[in-house]
């Protein structure tokens, strides 16, 4: 897990419904949590992954930092959305100027934007694995192989990240992807490991799917699903806007019984959307990967509250379902922080947990 004493950086996720920052320190006795707070997204300010609103952005957060008297101007922030995208691929073992003239042929085939107009970064899973080819068995049969994890962000997406946090008047130290980020988290906060699981993260506008192998991202799939769609829903059920929707969804309405009733089935039917989404991105896993079952359905994400997730989610996939905390295993200070809040809040941090591990000097 890549951390730095001397170069620590302040996570932060700059999601579309709110603004999450966690500073973590390394000290003697581990990792210790310096800062955590949130801030509301200024409403329609960021849009599937884009800054549409710089302004509103940089104001919120320079509220954050002003609110938990951040000093650390360093921050590592990170992409996600159709605006970034990983794939791994395997290709022939070679040596490293070799591989990066590879990677730019082969990222043509994978990348659905024109190849100047994103930035790619790679990063080698498994250097030299044996393979039987198509030739049978014996010496001729086999081949050196590697395994390559392939990431392209568009650079009109970073320049605009960049942007915003240099107006904020911080340094931007990393640029990382969500999915990686949560990785990171789920990592430090496991009881114990696991072979095999998967992280699902369904935020406000995203659903995100990584099923993780030995430490590794074998499989990873977005979704444009999330909690805004069921706010959407509540408003269109009960004919009212959505800042009242989606007081309603926080259940901090009063409603009459029959009312307690409509909300329930709208939010039945928008889980089970949900639940649906995310079984048939398992069940292809599981076809394709015989003998590496997964162990463990690690969910974050606000959406994670919602009324039968994990119990429905446990009964359609047969596998066991864990909200995420990844404060756990981190020094807390429980005269300055609230554990009921932060047992509470949890599920949503986990992106800004996992980017405050990073160090500026990381690659």
């Amino acid at each position: 897990m890549p951390t730095s004493k001397l170069k620590p950086l302040v996570g932060l996720d700059i999601g579309s419904h709110t603004i999450k920052l966690v500073e973590i320190l390394h000290s003697k006795k581990g990792r210790v949590l310096q800062n955590f707070g949130m801030i509301h997204t200024p409403p329609g300010a960021v849009a599937e992954g884009a800054i549409k609103d710089e302004e509103a952005v940089v104001s919120a957060i320079k509220s954050l930092y002003k609110n938990l008297k951040v000093r650390n101007i360093n921050v590592a922030i990170s992409l996600s959305g159709y605006s970034v995208i990983s794939k791994k691929i395997t290709l022939g073992k070679m040596d490293e100027p070799a591989l990066e003239k590879a990677i730019q042929e082969e990222a043509e085939k994978y990348i659905p934007y024109d190849i100047n107009e994103v930035n790619l970064d790679f990063e080698v899973l498994d250097s030299g694995r044996e393979t039987q080819g198509e030739g049978g068995e014996g010496e001729a049969g086999r081949q050196d192989q590697m395994e390559v994890l392939l990431v392209a962000a568009k650079t009109e997406v970073i320049d605009e990240y960049i942007d915003l946090i240099q107006a904020a008047g911080l340094n931007p130290g990393v640029l990382d992807a969500d999915i990686f980020a949560l990785q990171n988290a789920v990592e430090i906060s496991l009881a114990k490991p696991r072979t095999c699981y998967a992280i699902v993260n369904i935020g406000a506008a995203e659903l995100e799917i990584n099923v993780i192998s030995r430490g590794i991202s074998t499989f990873s799939r977005d979704s444009s699903f999330g909690g805004s769609q069921l706010t959407e829903a509540i408003s269109k059920k009960f004919n009212i806007d959505l800042p009242e929707a989606e007081k309603i969804k926080l259940g901090g309405a009063a409603l009459s019984n029959q009312k307690r009733e409509d909300l329930a089935k709208v939010v039945e039917q928008q889980v089970s959307v949900w639940v649906k989404e995310i079984k048939r991105a398992l069940d292809f896993v599981s076809s394709t990967r015989t003998g590496d079952p997964i162990e463990k359905i690690i969910v974050s994400g606000g959406a994670f509250k919602m009324p039968g997730l994990q119990k429905y989610l446990e009964m359609e996939t047969g596998i066991p379902v864990d909200p995420l905390n990844p404060f756990r295993n981190l020094v807390i200070d429980y005269k300055r922080f609230d554990p009921d809040y932060l047992d509470d809040i949890a599920p949503q941090a986990g992106v800004a947990v996992g980017l405050s591990l990073r160090s500026i000097d990381d690659k």
